[in-house]
């Protein structure tokens, strides 16, 4: 193996890189990887764990997904969300694993590149998404893969988690950062509002039009629009929405000069839009354009390792930043079944905080709502969930299980391939 030749290409890469072998040593490293971390690398002795995580065993040793065994078992490269010890702090980084072979297609050892995500952390801060679990961590790999690309996308889940944050963090990671990140409400719009919102109006063009506006379009000019429940769209506007996607051109409201739009799409909806698809309400053209990239947002309830540190980080971010939650507060936190997701957690906080007499807020100082309301042990036991949430967990593990063509598989499933691609793409599945 010639080590020269692999430490000039590990030089070449523009983000922090090491090649490695398959017993972790470190064998060539470029500079942007030594300096992310306060351990000194020595190239030949250093393992990759022992760099990154401070650990003396491997990653899975230690409840995180090994890149490199999942190379060294398909002979494919690999991709999974790690959180590192950095120099400024714990980091989330998305690694890309390779396998680098010689001219007789034996693999000399991987290539490790990788990507820091600045929108996530695992520790409270400002404007970034807080967490650690595993659905989590599958939604941060989708949005950094989808921040570097121009592709439209559709984001999905429940109200209150969160999407408009995630929309940002799109944004933020793009190349349209330095650029306008307009948020369009698409709730309560009715036709001539929306279209006077979204394209801006001359003067004269409607009663009550005494100076002529700009609208949200031209104000968002080079970075990113997000549509907020698209769903809610009225059917008539959807056309003049469409064509403004498909040609990249509008006119204003009374004005008769075509203008040239240049954005970035991202939008939500907490409503199934291909159910409305079916039953009309949503033009099904307009649903492809707007869901070249779908991506789930998990509900809390699916991610209850995260509700202490976001209880944390929301008792931070109040005038009551001085108290802390029991022990207790906590546990019952995390038997709540949180109808209003991570919107509703901020609440319950505040109000705990305000009621708590002590720096301590114990379980008593909580709202009653969370005493009332069901607990996820009780739906556990009884083992509840809604259709959709069942047909998508079933259809998660038919991808991780199955190795048949996906035409066999649809046939089993009793449905076309074309219906069962549709399915696939509403969860943002893929079957390979």
């Amino acid at each position: 193996m010639n080590i020269s030749i692999v430490q000039s290409m590990i030089n070449a890469i523009d983000k922090p890189a090491i090649f490695i072998t398959p017993q972790y040593h470190i064998l060539a490293v470029n500079d942007a990887y030594r300096d992310t971390y306060d351990m000194e690398v020595i190239v030949g002795q250093s393992k990759c764990f022992e760099i990154s995580h401070n650990h003396t065993t491997p990653c899975d040793k230690h409840g995180e997904d090994c890149p490199i065994k999942e190379c060294i078992k398909t002979d494919r490269t690999s991709s999974v969300v790690h959180i590192h010890n950095t120099q400024h702090g714990k980091t989330y980084c998305d690694i890309l694993m390779k396998p680098v072979k010689d001219e007789n297609g034996f693999t000399m050892g991987y290539l490790e590149i990788l990507d820091k995500i600045s929108f996530a952390t695992v520790e409270s801060d400002v404007n970034k998404m807080i967490g650690t679990a595993p659905s989590f961590k599958t939604l941060l790999t989708k949005v950094n893969r989808a921040a570097s690309s121009e592709i439209a996308v559709l984001l999905h889940g429940e109200t209150g988690t969160g999407k408009e944050l995630v929309a940002k963090a799109l944004h933020d990671s793009s190349r349209r950062s330095e650029k306008p990140f307009v948020v369009i409400e698409c709730t309560g719009l009715n036709d001539n509002l929306f279209e006077s919102e979204l394209f801006g109006h001359e003067k004269g063009s409607f009663t009550g039009a005494t100076q002529a506006k700009k609208g949200l379009i031209e104000i968002a000019e080079g970075g990113t629009v997000f549509f907020d429940e698209i769903a809610d769209v009225p059917l008539s506007m959807q056309v003049k929405l469409l064509r403004l996607l498909e040609t990249q051109c509008y006119r204003t409201v009374g004005g008769i000069k075509q203008r040239k739009a240049n954005f970035r799409l991202v939008c939500a909806s907490h409503k199934n839009i291909l159910e409305m698809v079916e039953r009309g309400e949503f033009r099904k053209d307009l649903y492809y354009r707007i869901a070249g990239f779908p991506i789930s947002l998990p509900a809390l309830c699916e991610r209850k390792e995260d509700i202490p540190a976001l209880a944390k980080h929301f008792l931070n971010l109040s005038e009551w930043k001085h108290k802390h939650f029991s022990k207790e507060s906590i546990d019952k936190l995390c038997q709540y079944s949180f109808p209003g997701n991570i919107r509703e957690l901020k609440n319950i906080v505040e109000q705990a905080a305000l009621l708590s007499n002590e720096d301590i807020i114990e379980a008593t100082d909580l709202p009653e709502q969370v005493f009332l309301g069901k607990s996820k042990k009780a739906e556990e036991q009884f083992d509840l969930m809604t259709l959709e949430q069942a047909e998508k967990t079933y259809l998660d593990n038919l991808c991780n299980s199955q190795s048949i063509a996906i035409d066999e598989l649809a046939e089993r499933l009793d449905i076309s391939t074309r219906t069962l691609y549709r399915k696939l793409q509403k969860y943002g599945l893929k079957y390979e």
